[in-house]
């Protein structure tokens, strides 16, 4: 979605870029979305446009609202690196009863990177 090594989003939008691309992904149409999280029908298209666009940036509470409606992680509509916006689909996806093993996973995951690139930094010097 964002060019590699992408590493600010002076130039993009990217809530508006992530909301679109959600958005899409699931077939809504502008209007039935900004419906669902109550804009008024003879409003929405323009409003959900708008904060695609980058005209408009929505409030937190709006955000939430959209996110809720699209079924992804708040999170996900303001991260700025693919990789990582990936891994909250993914963790959001998990069932309840999968997502706490999910973050366990992942942080000791990460811990174990972190100890290895420590050691081999320790090695070098």
């Amino acid at each position: 979605m964002f060019p590699k090594n992408h590493t600010g989003n002076a130039d993009r939008n990217v809530f508006g870029t992530r909301l679109r691309h959600v958005r899409e992904q699931r077939g809504m149409a502008q209007e039935k979305l900004g419906v669902l999280i109550g804009i008024d029908e003879s409003a929405s298209r323009a409003r959900i446009s708008r904060y695609e666009t980058g005209v408009h940036e929505p409030p937190i509470g709006t955000a939430r609202l959209l996110a809720r409606a699209l079924n992804v992680p708040l999170a996900y509509l303001y991260c700025d690196d693919d990789e990582t916006a990936d891994l909250l689909l993914k963790l959001a996806a998990l069932p309840v009863a999968k997502k706490e093993s999910g973050f366990v996973a992942i942080k000791r995951a990460i811990t174990e990177i972190k100890t290895s690139s420590d050691e081999a930094r320790f090695e070098e010097g």
